[in-house]
């Protein structure tokens, strides 16, 4: 019964998103220009209420960029921050973070009326809920102040914004499910680990589920919440395990949540459960490389805060920014790990050794 009602959602969700694309059809008729990951268009903004850059007054030398993540907590999210002051040094530009130190909607919203009263040119932002930002992201927006939302491939925010910087999270995770058919067979029991009720958790869920639709084999025993952290993806791995010894896979909404299913796998004496997250956190990479479990899906958090600021840039001087700059995904595994962890200066936090 749990199995039918996770494919329902996930049908559910595919069709808003399908709805959604063909809403947004315009967004990539009229394309001008690709620089460093950034792209900008002339048509189609006015179609899907995004707040235009045009009006924009800035005119200084130097500026000061308020960066929002949903948490400190998750080290993913300081990754996104280090590409934006990345970027922001090469600008002489002024970055600070302002954030709770976990999910807490009501403390980010709190942040946000408070960036109302500030002097700054420009916000990024990452929330889990948009709708509660919504309000709030309007006034920002009608101060004059371009926002540009980051890791989230929303088709339409609630109320117009400047531009989305993100990853397809559907499409990473589908990647992923056929990844896991062509590697480990497609007769499984699942477990799945959600992240907070949201279009995150639904949107990387839902693309997992997708790939494995139709494989008789693939059955999805149970689907809980693990909060988007290491502990309650441990503690809901440990629940999973012990309820379902018959369990062969888990797959997770988030590598926080995998890198906590893999020590109660080991806590277990289960290492033969295939874990699967998504991400790209440094831990993460270093675990699979090293064996520990088995894959990803890699988002270069780092790459995506270089990309938002050089939106950002663009916003300010005028031009029209496209809504929606696509960071690529990779599955990475044990094969090809190892190529990122070659690269510190694109991970944060940075590898635990030289590889």
């Amino acid at each position: 019964m749990h199995h039918l009602s996770i494919r329902i959602v996930a049908l559910m969700a595919a069709l808003l998103l399908v709805l959604a694309a063909c809403g947004n059809s315009a967004v990539d008729e009229g394309t001008t220009t690709s620089t460093e990951g950034t792209t900008t268009s002339t048509e189609g903004a006015d179609a899907l209420g995004v707040a235009s850059c045009e009006g924009i007054d800035f005119s200084g030398d130097s500026a000061t960029i308020a960066y929002m993540p949903p948490a400190t907590e998750f080290p993913y999210y300081v990754a996104i921050g280090k590409g934006i002051e990345d970027v922001a040094a090469e600008m002489g530009y002024e970055v600070f973070t302002l954030a709770p130190l976990s999910n807490d909607t009501e403390a980010q919203m709190g942040m946000l009326q408070d960036v109302l009263q500030r002097d700054v040119d420009a916000v990024i932002l990452s929330t889990h809920d948009e709708q509660a930002a919504a309000p709030l992201v309007q006034k920002i927006v009608e101060s004059g102040v371009p926002v540009v939302i980051v890791n989230s491939d929303i088709a339409e925010f609630p109320t117009p914004i400047h531009g989305v910087v993100g990853y397809v999270q559907r499409t990473g995770t589908l990647k992923l499910g056929e990844y896991a058919l062509e590697r480990f067979g497609t007769v499984q029991k699942i477990g799945i680990i959600e992240g907070l009720p949201g279009y995150h958790s639904t949107e990387r869920i839902g693309g997992f589920l997708d790939a494995i639709e139709g494989e008789a084999g693939m059955d999805i025993v149970v689907s809980v919440p693990g909060g988007w952290n290491v502990e309650g993806g441990n503690a809901a791995a440990m629940d999973i395990l012990q309820a379902y010894p018959e369990m062969t896979m888990i797959m997770t909404a988030n590598d926080y949540m995998s890198i906590g299913a893999n020590i109660a796998a080991k806590n277990l004496g289960r290492e033969d459960v295939i874990i699967l997250g998504n991400d790209g956190d440094t831990q993460a990479l270093e675990e699979i490389n090293a064996g520990d479990w088995e894959a990803t899906v890699m988002t270069t958090p780092f790459n995506m805060g270089q990309t938002a600021l050089r939106v950002v840039i663009d916003c300010l001087n005028g031009e029209t920014v496209k809504f929606f700059t696509e960071i690529p995904t990779e599955i990475v595994d044990d094969t090809n790990a190892i190529t990122y962890l070659k690269q510190p200066d694109q991970l944060y936090p940075k590898p635990s050794e030289d590889y």
